[in-house]
């Protein structure tokens, strides 16, 4: 049975989902929202067929499966009952060109024997529109070509063509490069392709962490975060995916089946957050360019709540009937609704993410009041929008209510319009978004906060706890110590917290009760309880989430308690800013570490 036991391999144009047992099982092609020409993780019913690229060592007994440290490089080591061990090496090439970062649509794959005599089947079956068809195979020399209307898939090696092509078990006596890609001629030796392109990636990867902000401790799980953040950066416009994957359901058999791969303005903000923790700078300012391009795009400074990865602005949901989904749990979504929604959180989370721009002097391109009076035009309609009802955060598809989280965010928004205006001598314009901004702190006071349980709640004048108020102090909103927020992350963890996890909200939304906690509430909630002072509680609970990762250190939306089932789709980037936030905060000082 499939689970989310994967590593991710990628170039930031394309990523692919690999299982245990060398199966690639996940890769849209050409980019992250595209057809999935490996989508065996949704074609999960009875027996998986096809959708997927395998490299099955014959008489599997075990396998073992590490990344190269701080690389994106992935090693498999497959092991039969015989002796025989082989290696398969994994990665998208992605090195430094011709003063440019050389990111092509391409997989390679090695096969090398380590011991006895392995015998192995390559099964190599691409499919297209969303598992309807299957591609017209020809070929060539050294090649095979996976013919499909909108591309061709060009898969070169050195290996036994006739014994790929035809998936016949042989027995792996010297090394095979294995490249999957465009439909173009390799004119060197793919040996020697495949061993130049691991070298160059390897080391591109670890020169990339080598300039990392880490912590003292948990350093290879911060790091692991990183790069999987980094692989959900489709770069070339700067947009940061929220997951690589469609339709993996946040519980069994809930129908709660979305497609996450696009840009939701509120996770990017998090994502920059924690990538400046970082110091991973680049990275940021390219979102920021993605970003800014969104907002020069709005006239009225109306931001729906997620784009495309190129800024598409129709997302329109769909269901693929011709997957059954992960492990036959459907509908498989394409597209995604939420799209249309009324959230107002975005507006605080776009002008939060491009304050940066205005105060860090280590950015080529640093915020103007040209961007500021763009920015304006969001702080118009979180001006408007603070106490109006909304689908809220969590994007409830049924209701509307005036969500706390929104209308702090508008806060947020006024908030930091002051500190920008401040920085740029904007007098006037700081007095006025001051002004507003202490107008709606004032009011979010009176209308969010639950006298008679002595709790701000999930909505105005409600009584329900929501694990976004964990984040008012990082929003700047109360202090850590104010008697109200403490009396809040009471409630909290008295109503969402199942075992060593937490839950977004427990109450009743549109597909019945949540069966699952959402990860990067848990962190929150670390957070939260390292802010009032029980940080031993805190460090407890962190050693709980870094071993509730799958084997490669990843980790989906979201998590069963009681059996630590990850669940959701993968791997998510709310998820590893979340652990990156946490350990950042929890860690020893590095001047206290000796």
């Amino acid at each position: 049975m499939i689970s989310l036991d994967l590593a991710i391999i990628g170039n930031c144009n394309i990523g692919a989902l690999i299982d245990k047992n060398a199966r690639i099982v996940w890769t849209c092609l050409p980019r992250f929202d595209s057809d999935p020409r490996f989508c065996a993780l949704l074609d999960d019913g009875k027996e998986i067929t096809r959708g997927f690229f395998e490299i099955a060592l014959e008489g599997l007994v075990r396998s073992e499966q590490r990344y190269l440290k701080n690389s994106a490089v992935l090693v498999t080591t497959l092991f039969d009952g015989s002796g025989g061990v082989v290696e398969v090496t994994d990665f998208a090439p992605r090195f430094k060109q011709f003063g440019r970062v050389f990111r092509p649509q391409m997989l390679v794959r090695q096969i090398k024997p380590l011991a006895g005599t392995p015998s192995v089947r390559v099964r190599l079956r691409p499919t297209y529109d969303y598992g309807r068809h299957e591609p017209e195979i020809t070929r060539g020399s050294n090649h095979v070509r996976y013919i499909m209307p909108d591309m061709t898939l060009r898969m070169t090696t050195d290996g036994p063509l006739t014994y790929l092509q035809e998936e016949v078990p042989f027995i792996v006596e010297q090394p095979i490069t294995l490249v999957l890609g465009p439909d173009e001629s390799i004119t060197s030796s793919v040996t020697n392709l495949g061993r130049e392109f691991l070298e160059q990636t390897d080391d591109y990867w670890k020169e990339w962490c080598r300039y990392l902000s880490l912590p003292f401790e948990w350093q290879d799980a911060v790091v692991r975060a990183a790069i999987t953040l980094k692989l959900c950066n489709f770069e070339e416009t700067g947009a940061i995916v929220a997951a690589l994957t469609t339709s993996v359901p946040e519980a069994a058999d809930s129908g709660r089946n979305w497609d996450y791969r696009f840009c939701w303005l509120r996770d990017s903000y998090f994502v920059v957050h924690a990538l400046n923790a970082l110091g991973v700078t680049r990275t940021m300012e390219g979102y920021l360019s993605y970003i800014t391009n969104i907002v020069a795009a709005s006239d009225d400074g109306y931001m729906q709540p997620l784009f495309g990865i190129a800024r598409e602005t129709m997302l329109d949901e769909r269901e693929e009937t011709h997957l059954p989904g992960y492990r036959g749990m459907g509908p498989v979504r394409v597209g995604n609704g939420a799209y249309d929604q009324v959230q107002n959180d975005g507006y605080g989370s776009v002008i939060l993410s491009c304050t940066q721009s205005f105060f860090d002097h280590r950015l080529t391109r640093m915020g103007d009041e040209a961007l500021f009076q763009r920015l304006e035009r969001l702080g118009e309609q979180a001006r408007k929008r603070w106490n109006q009802p909304d689908a809220g955060l969590w994007e409830l598809r049924t209701r509307q209510e005036v969500h706390t989280y929104s209308s702090v965010m508008c806060w947020a928004a006024c908030d930091r319009l002051s500190k920008i205006a401040t920085r740029l001598k904007l007098p006037k314009r700081a007095a006025f978004w001051r002004k507003t901004a202490n107008s709606i702190h004032r009011e979010i006071l009176e209308h969010a906060w639950n006298k008679d349980l002595e709790t701000f709640t999930a909505t105005f004048g409600g009584d329900q706890a929501d694990a976004s108020m964990l984040l008012l102090p990082q929003l700047g909103f109360l202090a850590a110590d104010d008697p109200r927020y403490v009396k809040t992350l009471a409630f909290v963890e008295s109503q969402l917290r199942h075992g060593d996890h937490l839950f977004r909200y427990v109450n009743r939304d549109d597909f019945g009760v949540p069966e699952t906690a959402f990860n990067v509430c848990s962190f929150w909630y670390i957070d939260a309880l390292a802010s009032v002072g029980r940080k031993e509680e805190a460090r407890e609970l962190f050693q709980n989430m870094i071993a509730s990762r799958n084997s490669l250190g990843l980790l989906s939306e979201d998590i069963v308690p009681k059996t630590g089932e990850l669940w959701g789709n993968f791997p998510q980037t709310y998820s590893m800013v979340g652990l990156i936030h946490s350990a950042m905060k929890l860690s020893l000082p590095w001047e206290d570490a000796f």
